[in-house]
């Protein structure tokens, strides 16, 4: 029988309603485990017991909260290789990508552990004679975070340790596909002396659970990564209730290759930002815009570059592209390559489904040419190993295609010229920009975010983390 795996809900281990299998998609015949599943009430009481654990660790002195915090990114760090065969066991990453994933866990836990005694405020002498003025940060509250699936670890940890840093209570509700990585980490959080109610893991669909927490007036805060439509359902139900609310929703990120790039660096970067983590994240590069000049090479040398690419078993030594999360999303991602092929683009590579040694979710990487920007396929996410290219006549052009979409979280160019890349950085309409790099891949302790639909409210990741993780309070006071 497969392990059972509980909720944790004002420090203790509790059994759901029910329980829900979590499969393998390298091996659908492999159950890592049977993850409960929370009802409603324990929602409640989850949030009950944070705003008690509130109370108790907005109060905690300041080492120890470092110390704390700093032993959760030791221990992550130092269990990379076993969390991270875990993280693509369940995900279906490679298993090198599933290490650097939890490594770099770990590191936002560290980065936050130093953020806690960094305490600086601002004073300054009031208009008034004899008075001075002092702005500080408290805890904003009771803080939701609603992570995906596509980084199991990373995407909450970026959330939960900032809101652990700054003083707040959690309730962490991770992606129903990929429970395995946010328990694991749950594990080690159990074991660091929070007081109870500091720390809670309730898992469940979004549809009972999550909105169960959005819906609440008892949440100070919610912080949510996922799709636009969701996305905005949260920002609804939260300004209802007046509660404060962060989303990172949907991209349609583009690279352009300029006439002067050094193809050989486009292709990698081409190659890393659209089918690295099998396409399955926020930050690929789905639209390859392309200087018409270097086009047909460029072309040819990413073709040459995705039939050396190796699709198999995230274990599978060798193995650059792992499989797609689940049947529902390879089925999502075969359907878009048919709309796109109905648009009138020409598959140049790939978009097949696959069959391995054993039985999961394989396709192999998908590459559109005789593409424009106004094709659905281009418009809107697909969330998958599918890049199309678009040819444009210069510069210009290509800066316009990429600003023109209803998003705008990541945009990258390939250029020699330092004219170009000045340009670039001050008209790409996005909130990464990237030169010389794949979109793919930010750092922690740098503001992460975007513009337009792709978010909403404060960034997240670096020291902009406090905005949205605390309130600010100013006192005065006179002598």
């Amino acid at each position: 029988m497969p392990q059972q795996f509980p909720l944790y809900i004002d420090g203790d281990w509790a059994p759901g309603a029910s329980t829900l299998p979590n499969i393998n998609p390298s091996d659908v015949s492999d159950v890592i485990g049977d993850y409960a599943q929370a009802s409603t009430d324990q929602v409640h009481e989850a949030i009950a017991a944070a705003r008690r654990g509130l109370a108790a660790w907005s109060k905690t002195g300041l080492e120890q909260r470092y110390a704390m915090l700093m032993a959760i990114g030791n221990e992550l760090i130092l269990r990379k290789e076993e969390l991270g065969q875990l993280l693509s066991r369940e995900e279906g990453k490679p298993l090198a990508e599933g290490m650097g994933e939890v490594y770099r866990s770990g590191q936002f836990f560290q980065y936050y552990a130093a953020e806690v005694l960094r305490q600086i405020d601002d004073r300054v002498d009031s208009v008034r004679p004899g008075v001075e003025v002092e702005t500080r940060r408290d805890p904003v509250g009771v803080v939701a975070i609603i992570s995906p699936w596509n980084f199991p670890m990373a995407t909450a940890v970026w959330k939960i340790a900032p809101a652990l840093a700054f003083g707040n209570a959690v309730i962490f509700k991770p992606a129903n596909l990929v429970p395995a990585s946010a328990w694991a980490l749950t594990e080690i959080i159990s074991r660091q002396g929070f007081p109870a109610g500091t720390f809670n893991l309730v898992l469940g669909s979004g549809g009972s659970i999550g909105d169960a927490l959005i819906h609440s007036p008892d949440i100070d805060a919610v912080s949510f990564t996922g799709s636009l439509d969701v996305g905005r359902r949260v920002a609804g139900a939260t300004a209802a209730n007046l509660v404060k609310c962060q989303l990172e929703m949907g991209s349609k990120n583009a690279l352009i290759v300029a006439a002067d790039a050094d193809l050989d660096l486009a292709v990698e970067a081409a190659f890393t930002g659209a089918y690295s983590g099998t396409g399955q994240k926020c930050t690929a590069s789905s639209r390859l815009i392309v200087v018409e000049e270097v086009h047909d090479l460029f072309v040819q040398k990413l073709t040459a570059r995705l039939e050396n690419a190796r699709v198999g078993h995230a274990f599978e030594p060798g193995v650059s592209i792992g499989p797609v999360v689940d049947k529902r999303q390879l089925q999502s991602n075969l359907s878009w390559i048919e709309k796109a092929k109905a648009e009138g683009a020409t598959l140049a590579f790939g978009g097949e489904e696959l069959q391995r040694e054993t039985e999961g979710f394989y396709q192999s990487p998908a590459l559109f040419v005789d593409t424009t920007n106004n094709m659905e396929i281009n418009r809107e996410e697909a969330f998958g190993p599918i890049a199309c290219v678009i040819k444009v006549r210069d510069y210009e052009e290509a800066l316009t295609t990429l600003n023109d979409t209803q998003y705008g979280l990541t945009g990258g160019i390939i250029t020699r010229s330092l004219k170009l890349a000045t340009d670039f950085k001050a008209r790409a309409e996005t909130g990464c920009v990237m030169v010389n790099l794949a979109t793919a891949g930010t750092d922690y302790h740098v503001p992460f975010g975007g513009r337009k639909n792709s978010s909403f409210g404060p960034r997240e990741q670096g020291r902009y983390a406090r905005e949205f993780y605390t309130t600010i309070k100013t006192c005065y006071v006179k002598g």
